[in-house]
């Protein structure tokens, strides 16, 4: 569980616990408060709520502010709820020790998903990067957050999980601007042995690659890259941090972007050309 998600969680037991000592007709105990909530309550559970070890669900928030005579607070308690669905994983934290847990962290997902939906505009995906360009762009975002360099175990941890490209019942749905297969953020011969891996990519059976050339007409601008783990989550990055955003509405809105963003893009021998038009131009000669 990320800190942000737990800050978040104890915020929201302070608030439940200062409900029960305001309540209108006095002050009631874990105990007391439990009892005039009925069936389903203990003192443990009062307990673990109010410090953060159990998560309330909604109909908890509404039993309380009712219980506590409070019930103009479940809106709030509510709004403090659906912050959850919302993780902040903020980069200073998540690298405190380096890329490699973020990588550990991004396994787990990848082995709990059968469908990856994925935007990237300007980096190749992580699942379809060589080592080389993975090690250019985990020594790119180390030096710009400062943060500890274990870029050959991140690297080892990302091209492992490349394995799930070989797996049966896999399916990686990728999308990339032509920015991405343009950006010079690595030396032009790793960017050239880049494209020829990216291209072999578009043979797989689990992929379903597609660009969005610079001159097609767009429904939507390209925005920040993101990652959707079948109809779960939704994982964004921006230069602060992750959102990783749990409810269904966000889910559905970034798949909506990127059904939105893939009426532009080509496949298959048009996704090849873009590709070996951007390796060509790399060594002209």
């Amino acid at each position: 569980m990320s800190t942000d998600y737990q800050q978040a969680r104890e915020a929201l037991g302070a608030r439940l616990r200062e409900l029960r000592f305001t309540c209108p007709d006095g002050r009631l105990t874990g105990t007391q408060l439990a009892e005039r909530l009925g069936a389903g309550w203990t003192k443990v559970k009062v307990s673990k709520l109010e410090n953060g070890r159990q998560t309330a669900t909604a109909e908890d928030l509404r039993a309380w502010a009712d219980g506590t005579g409070q019930p103009g607070s479940y809106d709030d308690l509510l709004a403090r709820l659906r912050g959850f669905e919302s993780h902040i994983r903020s980069w200073r934290r998540q690298l405190a020790a380096g890329h490699r847990a973020v990588q550990d962290a991004a396994t787990v997902e990848h082995e709990r998903s059968r469908v990856l939906t994925i935007w990237e505009n300007v980096l190749i995906p992580g699942m379809l990067q060589t080592p080389d360009y993975a090690r250019h762009t985990f020594n790119r975002h180390a030096d710009l957050m400062r943060s500890p360099r274990d870029t050959e175990d991140a690297v080892r941890a990302r091209i492992q999980r490349q394995e799930g490209l070989y797996r049966p019942g896999r399916k990686y749905r990728i999308m990339v601007w032509e920015g991405a297969v343009r950006s010079l953020i690595c030396p032009p011969a790793v960017l050239a042995t880049q494209l020829h891996h990216l291209a072999s990519a578009i043979g797989l059976d689990t992929v379903e690659l597609g660009v969005i050339p610079f001159t097609a007409s767009l429904k939507i601008w390209p925005g920040n890259s993101f990652w959707v783990y079948d109809e779960r989550l939704a994982i964004v990055e921006d230069w602060h941090a992750e959102l990783w955003l749990s409810d269904s509405d966000s889910v559905a809105t970034y798949l909506r972007v990127w059904k939105t963003l893939s009426e532009s893009a080509v496949y298959g021998s048009d996704a090849h050309n873009i590709i070996n038009s951007a390796r060509r131009a790399l060594d002209p000669l």
